[in-house]
């Protein structure tokens, strides 16, 4: 519960900035996870920005819709490899200062040490659970 808790108060301070944007929390996940890593296939991006692959579905429809996203099916032709578009680069550009200062603003409260502690415990715990038994 404590982590849940704490991940409604942290989105808390982003959810404004998302809204004026009309853009989702996942539609977000999504477009970061493209930006940071580059063109996916369905499953590693849905795995990756923790979503659940039919919502990754309706969500990639709304995505190039907007042109936020580029669906492209691989040379295969059976899976799509997505991308973030230079729409969805210019977004992530845009909302980054806004996206500096809530971080800033975090880590200016509870100090830099905590706030980098915090992140390795954060990036220690997923790397636990995701690891193989």
């Amino acid at each position: 519960m404590a982590l849940l808790r704490a991940r409604e108060v942290i989105m808390a301070h982003f959810r404004p900035m998302l809204a004026r944007h009309d853009i989702t929390e996942q539609q977000w996940r999504v477009l970061r996870v493209l930006a940071e890593t580059g063109p996916l296939e369905a499953t590693e991006l849905a795995n990756r920005a923790s979503i659940l692959p039919p919502s990754l579905t309706r969500m990639i429809k709304a995505l190039d819709e907007r042109e936020f996203i580029t669906n492209k099916v691989k040379d295969d032709g059976r899976r799509a490899l997505l991308a973030i578009s230079p729409a969805g680069v210019a977004l992530i550009e845009e909302l980054a200062p806004e996206r500096t200062a809530i971080y800033d603003a975090i880590e200016k409260r509870y100090g830099a040490e905590q706030y980098e502690r915090l992140l390795d415990m954060l990036e220690s715990l997923i790397e636990s659970e995701s690891a193989p038994d």
